[in-house]
């Protein structure tokens, strides 16, 4: 598949389509009264967002339905792997972040590499009600949107899970850590 073809061939299409199922029927408890065949519809209608769930799930974010928004008719489905995603860590937040470090610069940035994903970085309430699902990134952190405040300042925001408390912390954003990476939404 080439990089700007985002339709996934059948067979992929169809093996995705499997995985999501299984892990949707194995943690029904991420979306009460939710119905598979209702999102297997919307997903057949939105191919698109086939090719961005297999991103996904190819850098290790095992995605998950975990709500839907009823304004929008839109199912969200959130990275649900225990820890961050393996594909997606050592990079610093955004791209002024990785054009200012000199040296040793990451391979990339969170925030390019989710949009690249057709997807985008968790925001600290989203990342608060993932944790109120399970316990994620109790060895590893994640990146979440940075609040322009702290961003112009330099910083950026991360959080993780620790003594079964969710914290939210500060670093610099050229900062990246090989226990560090992102989570992602992505609506359907």
């Amino acid at each position: 598949m080439s990089a700007n073809n985002k339709n996934l061939s059948p067979d992929l299409q169809e093996e995705l389509l499997k995985a999501l199922q299984i892990r949707f029927e194995n943690n029904m408890h991420r979306h009460k009264g939710l119905k598979w065949e209702d999102v297997l519809a919307k997903l057949e209608a939105n191919p698109e967002k086939l090719w961005s769930l297999n991103e996904m799930e190819e850098t290790g974010g095992e995605p998950d339905v975990v709500d839907f928004d009823k304004k929008t008719a839109e199912y969200i489905f959130y990275d649900c792997v225990v820890e961050s995603p393996k594909g997606r860590r050592s990079y610093c937040y955004d791209n002024a972040a990785l054009e200012a470090r000199k040296k040793h610069k990451p391979k990339n940035n969170a925030i390019d590499a989710a949009l690249a994903l057709g997807a985008e970085l968790l925001s600290e309430e989203e990342y608060k009600e993932l944790q109120k699902l399970g316990e994620f990134d109790t060895k590893t952190s994640s990146w979440i949107k940075t609040p322009d405040e702290i961003r112009k300042h330099g910083g950026a925001v991360f959080a993780d899970r620790r003594y079964n408390h969710v914290f939210v912390y500060h670093n610099g954003a050229e900062s990246y850590y090989a226990a560090r990476g992102f989570r992602c939404l992505l609506r359907v």
